[in-house]
């Protein structure tokens, strides 16, 4: 990955959409549709520092499924990949 986050950050790579198609046979456009919460973290920071001066451990490694909060993180593109950067805050849980 060309990107390290920094702190409590990580890089997540969003889940794809499927194109859905109605019971009548219409396809919903990719702009209609809500963007999925889910996705696989790509990268991830050493950890955010503790009153006490000590880097705390991330809970998410590269490779985990996530589900991440719905306005959480910073669309970014690089080499014509989408990805999201956000806080380990945003991650509300992992995918088994």
């Amino acid at each position: 990955m060309k990107i390290q986050p920094l702190g409590d950050r990580l890089v997540v790579k969003v889940a794809e959409v499927a194109a859905e198609k109605t019971k009548s046979g219409l396809y919903v456009p990719d702009t209609a549709k809500e963007k999925p919460q889910e996705g696989e973290v790509l990268a991830v920071g050493p950890g955010a520092f503790n009153d006490k001066g000590e880097r705390m451990p991330m809970d998410v490694a590269v490779g985990d499924k996530v589900i991440f909060s719905k306005y959480g993180g910073t669309e970014i593109k690089i080499d014509g990949e989408e990805y999201l950067v956000m806080s380990q805050r945003d991650i509300l849980a992992k995918i088994n």
